[in-house]
Order: structure tokens, then C-alpha cells, then sequence
């Protein structure tokens, strides 16, 4: 007597193709979250390596010894096109030099200066963090969907049981192999979104003191050249 046996295709699209429409659709959100986590990695990615590079020229120039003023024109001029440390720059010198014109007060003068550059400060920093909760949001929740998937996966693949007089792991194997793709498809979302998060927020990090230390360092010049 012929013995009939039953082969499943395991591939992974096939497995996907044929996934329950909850698990499809889990799927298709984690795809979703992937591909735009990994847009922002690369615009995160683009942008600090541009806001390192214009911090590095201005620094240079800054500390070559040039002229204040010939420097606020430069950078007033290219505004839109500045770097942080040089919008930073701008904003303390302009506020310095309307002070010192209309108050004889050095105090208040410096102390004005130091605002304006912090406020500026703070903008640079937020458009340097613009996005990245959105990475660390990929990070921690991604596995937790794809969990879900998996639990809807596994519970469809044995409630499919009751209908079989005899269970073997051949009835199981292609429901619980489809609801496993749903953590791995969590986890392939979650991991590069948690590096990079952990990276950018690093280099942001480094890029915030180093201009808290220019803020510094600019108010001890406009204090000397007070005096």
C-alpha cells in the first residue's frame, strides 16, 4: 500500500505568504519600522559627520588668531549654511557688540552674550536630537511586536490541531516556523536602531561639550577685550 507523505515548503517568503493575516500584517509594520529606522540612521549619520566637520574648520579658523568682526561677517553671511559652534559664534558676538555699544555695564554685557550663545546652544542640540527617540522608540518596542506575533503564530499553529486525529511535528513545524520570522524580523528592526541610537547619542554628546567649552572659552575673550 502507497505511503503518502506531506512536504511543506519552508522558505521564508512561503511561510510569510501563508502566515495568518495578524502575523502578516506584524510583519509588514516591522518591515515598515526597519526601513524608516534605517532612513534616520543615515540623515543622523550624514548630518553629525557634517555638524563634526564644520565644528573642526571653525575651530581652526577661530583659533588662528583672525578677526572678530571679519569672522561675524563670514559667519552672518552664511548664515544657512553654518555650522553649530559658528551659529553659536554669531549669536554671542552680535549680542556682545549691541551691548557694548548701549551699556556701560560689563557684567551685563557678558552675562547677555552668554544667553544669547545658550540659547543658541540649546537649538543646535535639538536639531542634532531631532529623531533620535524615534530610533530608541524602534529599539525597545520592536522585539515586543514581534513577540506578539510569535504568541498570535504559535497559538493559531496548535488551536489547528484540533482538528487532527494524530499530531505530529509536521503539522506544527510550518505555524511555528512563520511565527518565529515574527521575532526575527523584530529583532532585525530593534538591533541597528539601538546601536545607532547608542552611537549618535555618544557623538552628540561629545559635539554639545565641546561647544559648551567654546561658549566658555569666547566669553573669558569678550571679557578681556572689555577691559
Amino acid at each position: 500500500m502507497p505511503t503518502v507523505t506531506t512536504t511543506h515548503d519552508l522558505s521564508i517568503l512561503n511561510l510569510v505568504g501563508e502566515a495568518t493575516i495578524p502575523v502578516q500584517l506584524i510583519i509588514g509594520l516591522l518591515l515598515l519600522l526597519s526601513l524608516l529606522s534605517w532612513y534616520w540612521i543615515f540623515r543622523k549619520w550624514f548630518q553629525i559627520r557634517s555638524a563634526r566637520s564644520k565644528t573642526d574648520v571653525f575651530e581652526r579658523d577661530f583659533w588662528s588668531g583672525g578677526d572678530l568682526d571679519l569672522m561675524y561677517h563670514a559667519a552672518a553671511g552664511g548664515r544657512f549654511r553654518s555650522g553649530g559652534m559658528e551659529r553659536i559664534f554669531e549669536s554671542g558676538y552680535r549680542e556682545f557688540t549691541k551691548l557694548r555699544d548701549s551699556s556701560h555695564d560689563s557684567a551685563a554685557t557678558i552675562d547677555g552674550s552668554r544667553r544669547a550663545m545658550r540659547a543658541t546652544f540649546q537649538r543646535a542640540v535639538d536639531d542634532l536630537d531631532a529623531h533620535l527617540a524615534f530610533l530608541a522608540s524602534v529599539g525597545s518596542v520592536s522585539p515586543y511586536i514581534g513577540l506578539l506575533g510569535t504568541v498570535w503564530g504559535i497559538m493559531h499553529a496548535f488551536l489547528g490541531l484540533q482538528n487532527v486525529a494524530a499530531a505530529t511535528l509536521t503539522n506544527v513545524a510550518p505555524g511555528i516556523a512563520e511565527a518565529l520570522i515574527a521575532t526575527a524580523v523584530g529583532l532585525f528592526a530593534a538591533i541597528p536602531a539601538v546601536v545607532a541610537y547608542n552611537r549618535f547619542a555618544h557623538d552628540i554628546d561629545r559635539i554639545g561639550i565641546r561647544f559648551e567649552s567654546f561658549m566658555e572659552e569666547f566669553s573669558n575673550i569678550l571679557q578681556r577685550n572689555l577691559r
